[in-house]
């Protein structure tokens, strides 16, 4: 009865939403420039300064010379996006980052990355400058509904904007200069069918609660409001606005795909299973010591205090707690202003806040196997035969034994992430000679980061609540008797069940942590038309430009814990980042005019760089100095056609994170080949590893496919350095009218590349080829040779690996058709073909092309060929209407260790051996009245499309859930309404 009340529900919003839409409407554009940048985004107004992306001179006809795609307003309407990194991903370009469906590890931050280079080498501009400190970057920042653009532009731009423009720019152009009132409000929620009959089928066999038939949950509101006024005769403006926003969390029992943890039903991966954690709710010990050292046992089910072989029924099914989506709660306020006194001299100014508070959830804490607990053998919670298991004929002495303890407990670990972000400009400009204008701009941003981690067990404590004897029948801690800790409880972990509630609560300490991150910038520009004083070549109409500048920059970073987090292993850390730039552009009009010749054009551009490192807490220094420069040519044969191409020498400096980041150890995806009764490695090569041979074959595997990784900064990290090539073509043929082309082939390599070595290509090289420098990497605990824990790990600290090489072909194409009495008719195409995507881990000892790839070393699905295709129906009629379908489409990809190559090789499988080429379709409609009021109304993944569900140990970075929530529409259906009153 339940279900059909649910379904009928489902009909009816769904019903509802679809009439909305056919009798509701907007305009939209993702567009690659084909010409002047701004004629793809909103006309510029006269008096105007058009900035182009992509190069530092000003002049309202310059076309730009690389790839540059832009997004506009209405692309992010359609999309009723309310995290502007979403607007992003689902452009080819991009790969998925830090986002919302990240919750166990994340650090409640959104990022971009854009050709898979990382998000640390795109740059994040705001209104043309730099937005927030390189090593603390969140796009949360960005209020979506006042973004009025984004442009992106791929390729190196180091010459023009400095470092950490390795793969591009991201610029967001705000919505700074109103005269009235706009309010944007929005609200979405996420809808699912739950009809996977072979998921249902996988929890139903392991007896695990099965997701609800359907859901709606997932809600998000999204309120922003702006003022602004002109004054003195429209010389100044102010303009402020203010936003909030929130989220609901999405715990994983509710999606099919997410409901267990997937692994491979066997050795072949033929199937999948519902699998789990050996840490479980029942209570497993791996005796590290005693009479039958190596052996791992299992409380038994009924309650007993009695010890039993571990299978995997016991096995915990750790995904239902798990958040799918984060909860967040975000504010936003902020101001713009500028007033000019003369030509001479405008000054300008900004203040931008975000206050946001999010909170990720994961499994239950449990006194986690990797730590070594001593039990003593008079242990009076121990039966006497488990005393007699642990210690032999030592049972009932005050002699100790070692053991690991898998025993889950029962309240959710918690992770409350508190960003507050700060961001100052203030400037002046103008124009003090003819055809010469100067910008002198300080910049000053500030991130405070607070975590807090909640309900998870202190190791300390744990230990001191097992080391529990006998005091006239009463079970009491040791060090209550000798005073060190007087609010000892006791807790008896040897039976299912058998720790008291009043217990419980000692072995739980809240940990916190603080940082505070800091950018301040000098700047200033100088911009000159020459041609104002005859400085052009005699076939050109134009002169030359320049544009000449300086730049101070300084970031700074303190990293603090308190004792339960340096309990943890914490370790504070500090530094400072302090840069003096020197740089030059110009552009050099050739031809225009002329027979085959209607324009041909010339550019160039270098910077110089001078670093300084500094660590106050430890002495350290270092410096080096970096040159990079840019050429570009851009030739129209005819005003149908332009070509262009460009060549850019960038770098990327090591961040404060990559020079000075704390060396602690984190969890990673893999599998150890040299663990389990089986190994599949053989002693040989595990012994390279570090493993014994009484160790071989008694090794405990990684819980839930989970090992650590060691990971932190380097201090002698160098810088990185890239070469990017871009050529290309832009087609207007003027007898198709409203019709653009262009297509961009581009390539990029990365030397020197600043990385660590993937767990999973260590392990897989040493298992392979026992090389010794990937076997040299693994850090096993010297007691049970285990890869988790506190003592077993795979090294994995900040390096300067081997090279990035990427290449491939965008393609963007607009048209816009006249259906007369019918409206227009416009469609918008951006598409990228991956040619290559090779990573060199070491210098000159072989590359491996993750083309096509996922998993593992590959880590998210690198799709040969994406696209976004955008068809939208202009209503006609008084008040403007559109409707608009959009088509995203990812490629087939295949399991990275199915490929020849032998850097990938690894566990294959059957049923994961191929990602199926996936496309959504999302309708949008908008309807512009009169007025001043816009509605707006769509649903994203309008089919409902299932994620690929991937065994969880297959996933790297940015998988969850049992698949890639960044990459593929995880929670179902978004369906979304929304209003803007402007007057």
């Amino acid at each position: 009865m339940g279900h059909t009340v649910r379904a009928t529900r489902r009909s009816a919003a769904l019903a509802a939403l679809l009439t909305g839409l056919l009798s509701t409407s907007a305009h939209a554009q993702v567009a690659t420039a084909p010409a002047a940048p701004e004629q793809a985004a909103e006309a510029p107004q006269p008096g105007d300064e058009i900035v182009v992306t992509g190069t530092r001179i000003r002049r309202p006809d310059l076309s730009s010379n690389s790839p540059l795609t832009i997004v506009g307003e209405a692309e992010i309407k359609y999309q009723g996006a309310t995290s502007i990194e979403s607007v992003l991903n689902k452009l080819p370009q991009f790969t998925a980052d830090a986002n919302e469906n990240v919750s166990n590890g994340s650090d409640g931050t959104s990022n971009i990355n854009l050709r898979n280079l990382g998000s640390n080498r795109v740059l994040i501009l705001l209104n043309g400058q730099r937005m927030l400190p390189q090593q603390a970057i969140d796009v949360n920042f960005v209020p979506s509904s006042l973004v009025q653009r984004i442009d992106v532009v791929t390729g190196g731009a180091s010459a023009v904007y400095g470092s950490d423009a390795i793969s591009g720019v991201v610029n967001f152009v705000m919505r700074d200069n109103l005269d009235g009132f706009r309010l944007d409000a929005q609200s979405s929620i996420n809808q699912h069918d739950n009809n996977n009959s072979y998921l249902h089928g996988l929890t139903a066999a392991k007896g695990y609660t099965q997701a609800p038939d359907t859901v709606f949950d997932g809600g998000k509101t999204d309120i922003n409001a702006a003022y602004g006024k002109n004054f003195a005769d429209g010389r100044g403006n102010i303009t402020v606005y203010g936003g909030y926003r929130t989220a609901q969390a999405v715990t994983q029992d509710s999606r099919d795909v997410s409901a267990c943890a997937l692994d491979p039903a066997n050795d072949a991966g033929t199937d999948l299973t519902c699998g789990g954690s050996s840490n479980n709710t029942y209570g497993l010990f791996t005796l590290l010591t005693g009479p039958n050292k190596g052996q791992t046992l299992n409380n038994t089910k009924d309650g007993q205090h009695s010890w039993v072989p571990y299978d995997s029924s016991f096995a915990y099914n750790y995904s239902p707690t798990n958040y799918f989506q984060r909860s967040d709660r975000r504010y936003t306020a902020g101001a713009f202003a500028k007033f000019k006194f003369s030509p001479l001299a405008e000054i300008y100014g900004s203040f931008m806040y975000m206050n946001d508070y999010t909170t990720s959830q994961a499994a239950p804490s449990a006194l986690f196997q990797g730590t070594t607990f001593t039990i003593n053998c008079d242990n009076p919670y121990l039966s006497a035969s488990q005393a007699t298991t642990l210690c032999g004929a030592a049972a009932g002495t005050a002699q100790t034994e070692d053991t690991f303890i898998g025993l889950r407990l029962t309240t959710p670990r918690r992770d409350d992430l508190r960003h507050e972000d700060f961001r100052y400009t203030a400037g002046v400009r103008g124009s003090f000679a003819k055809g010469f204008s100067y910008d002198v701009n300080y910049l000053r941003s500030l991130v405070r980061y607070n975590e807090t981690y909640m309900n998870n067990v202190d190791n300390v404590k744990a230990q001191r609540a097992l080391n529990v004897v006998n005091v006239n029948g009463t079970p009491t801690c040791q060090s209550v008797i000798d005073g060190s800790d007087p609010d000892c409880r006791p807790i008896d972990v040897f039976a299912a069940g058998a720790i008291s509630a009043a217990s419980l609560p000692y072995i739980f300490s809240n940990s916190s942590t603080q940082s505070r991150n800091t950018q301040t910038v000098f700047s200033a520009t100088i911009n000159g038309d020459l041609g104002d004083y005859g400085i052009q070549t005699p076939w050109a109409s134009n002169g030359v430009g320049i544009a000449l500048g300086a730049e101070h920059r300084r970031e700074t970073l303190n990293f603090t814990g308190d004792a339960i987090a340096h309990q943890n292993g914490t370790v504070d850390s500090d530094g400072s980042i302090t840069v003096n730039e020197g740089y030059g552009e110009i552009e050099i009009p050739i031809l225009s005019g002329m027979r085959f010749a209607k324009a041909l054009t010339i550019n160039g551009g270098a910077r110089y760089s001078s670093y300084h490192n500094e660590q106050q807490s430890t002495g350290f220094e270092s410096k080096f100095k970096a040159f990079t420069y840019k050429g570009e040519v851009s030739w129209a044969p005819s005003s149908d056609l332009r070509l262009r191409a460009s060549y850019n020498h960038a770098f990327r400096a090591p961040n404060i994170g990559e020079l000075f980041g704390a060396v602690a150890l984190g969890n990673v995806t893999a599998t150890d080949p040299c663990a389990g009764a089986n190994p599949s490695a053989s002693l040989e090569v595990c012994q390279r590893t570090g493993v014994t041979a009484g160790q071989y074959g008694s090794i405990p595997e990684c819980p839930a496919g989970t090992c650590v990784q060691q990971y932190g900064g380097n201090r002698d990290v160098k810088p990185e350095k890239a070469d990017t090539y871009t050529i290309g073509l832009v087609l207007t043929p003027k007898m198709l009218g409203n019709f653009t082309l262009s297509l961009d082939y581009f390539h990029i390599k990365v030397n020197d590349y600043i990385s660590t070595i993937s767990p999973s290509l260590v392990i897989s090289q040493c298992a392979s080829t026992g090389d010794p420098y990937y076997c040299s990497l693994f850090h096993r605990d010297p007691r049970s040779g285990v890869l988790f824990g506190t003592d077993g790990y795979v090294v994995g600290t900040t390096i300067n690996t081997g090279s990035l090489r990427t290449s491939g072909l965008d393609v963007a194409s607009s048209y816009t058709f006249d259906l007369n009495r019918l409206g227009k008719l416009n469609f918008d195409l951006v598409g990228t073909y991956l040619l290559d995507l090779t990573t060199e881990p070491l210098p000159d000892l072989g590359t491996y092309n993750c083309k096509g790839l996922f998993g593992y070393t590959c880590g998210q699905p690198s799709p040969t060929w994406r696209h976004l295709l955008r068809t939208t129906w202009v209503v006609p009629g008084k008040d403007q209407a559109t409707l608009s379908l959009a088509w995203r489409y990812l490629d087939k990809v295949k399991l990275s260790s199915l490929s020849d190559n032998a850097f990938l090789a690894g566990q294959g499988s059957v049923i994961n051996r191929k990602i199926d080429a996936y496309s959504y379709f999302d309708l949008a409609t908008t309807i512009n009245f009169t007025d001043g009021l816009t509605l707006r109304a769509g649903v994203n993944n309008m089919l409902d499309k299932d994620p690929p569900a991937i065994a969880q140990g297959i996933l790297a970075s940015f998988g969850n859930g049992n698949t890639y929530p960044g990459v593929y529409d995880a929670l179902g259906r978004t369906i979304f309404i929304g209003a803007t009153v402007a007057f």
